[in-house]
């Protein structure tokens, strides 16, 4: 595996990468799609939508630590979603201006890989509800 490094030009850290051909060898197509094209997976079909287990949702990339399943709810929007990310900087936004509106496209600091939305109609705790694919995520259950 190829990991380049590159310098993000608006923030002050710098961005681990894959290059693109290792990611299309390693990675099943829907997972290249979602991560890599900015995809989206069909609502409810998603392998973590109903996960109820303890744990740390990873980037399906690179493993940066995302989401905690402490700020996982049930929005029933169809995709896995959370009210905050497990730390400050653990996730980038951009603005997206496809399928003919404006929305806030949520990506893994670490790698920028694609990971879902964040919109403004989240639970008390923060107002926020941050839909993500579970293509994007791994999984690490919390050791008993």
């Amino acid at each position: 595996m190829n990991i380049e490094t590159e310098e993000n030009n608006s923030k002050s850290n710098r961005k681990t990468t894959r290059n693109d051909s290792d990611l299309r060898e390693d990675l099943d197509s829907e997972t290249y799609r979602i991560t890599q094209l900015r995809g989206t997976e069909a609502a409810f079909t998603g392998e973590y939508l109903d996960l109820k287990e303890e744990g740390t949702y990873r980037c399906s990339i690179c493993g940066a630590a995302l989401f905690s399943s402490d700020n996982k709810y049930d929005s029933g929007s169809g995709w896995p979603s959370f009210y905050a990310p497990l730390g400050e900087g653990n996730v980038g936004e951009n603005v997206d201006h496809s399928l003919g509106m404006v929305r806030t496209e949520v990506v893994c600091s670490a790698c920028d890989s694609h990971l879902g939305h964040v919109f403004p109609d989240g639970p008390p705790e923060t107002g926020l509800r941050y839909c993500i694919n579970s293509a994007s995520l791994k999984f690490e259950k919390v050791d008993d």
